[in-house]
């Protein structure tokens, strides 16, 4: 006769299953590229929502220079007020 309803019952208990990673293993993530500057030619203000990091960037005068994550860069270019500054 097999046995197998005792080892599907210890599985199904809480805590049979510990999920951890060394501390040493965890590392900040690094950014693969620089984040992008961004310079708003408009004319009163402007909120714009990064779509990959879903960040708020808020141009509040023409002029206004931000620092745009480089996930959002690209969506970024197209916003026709809205110029990468270097």
């Amino acid at each position: 006769m097999c046995n197998c309803g005792n080892k599907r019952e210890a599985l199904s208990s809480p805590g049979s299953f510990q999920l951890s990673v060394p501390g040493n293993l965890r590392q900040p993530a690094t950014k693969m590229w620089p984040d992008v500057n961004f310079e708003y030619t408009g004319k009163t203000a402007l909120s714009v929502r990064g779509t990959i990091s879903g960040k708020n960037y808020r141009f509040s005068r023409p002029g206004d220079v931000q620092l745009v994550d480089y996930r959002d860069a690209s969506s970024m270019t197209g916003v026709p007020v809205l110029k990468r500054w270097k």
